[in-house]
């Protein structure tokens, strides 16, 4: 996948609008895949993110968060923390399959689906530049930052 355009998506986000990878042209994006609002690795990255946040968009970057939430979580979840990029919601799991984050995972013992913790940078061009997956939450975001940097 890497150095392959990456296809074009529309996915609901926060704040009103769809939103789609074809309205970002000629902005590096960052997409970061997170199992479920206001738990709390997903939160400390979340955090993370919003606190680089001026940084990214001085590099050119757009930040969108996403996982398998509702918009109203994503919007109640946005709002507690303050986020000042959107949030979408890939309910029916397309987004995820198109990144293959989905994986067979153990939580408190037990078997379950859930989406692998990753980020995936696309540069201006549509490229995708750079992946990460089973990301640590803590530090993560100043670790994309410096990658971002270099594009």
């Amino acid at each position: 996948m890497i150095d392959s355009i990456v296809s074009n998506f529309e996915l609901p986000a926060t704040g009103g609008k769809p939103f789609r990878l074809s309205d970002q042209q000629g902005k590096i994006v960052v997409l970061y895949f997170y199992p479920k609002d206001s738990t709390p690795g997903c939160t400390t990255e979340a955090q993370q993110f919003r606190d680089l946040f001026q940084e990214f968009t001085q590099a050119g970057c757009v930040i969108a968060g996403i996982s398998r939430d509702s918009l109203r979580s994503h919007d109640n979840f946005k709002a507690k923390q303050e986020l000042p990029f959107e949030l979408l919601s890939d309910a029916d799991e397309t987004l995820c399959a198109q990144f293959a984050v989905i994986k067979d995972k153990k939580l408190y013992g037990k078997p379950v689906r859930g989406i692998e913790r990753s980020t995936f940078v696309i540069d201006r061009a549509g490229l995708l530049r750079r992946e990460w997956r089973g990301v640590k939450a803590d530090g993560h975001a100043g670790e994309v930052l410096d990658f971002v940097r270099t594009l």
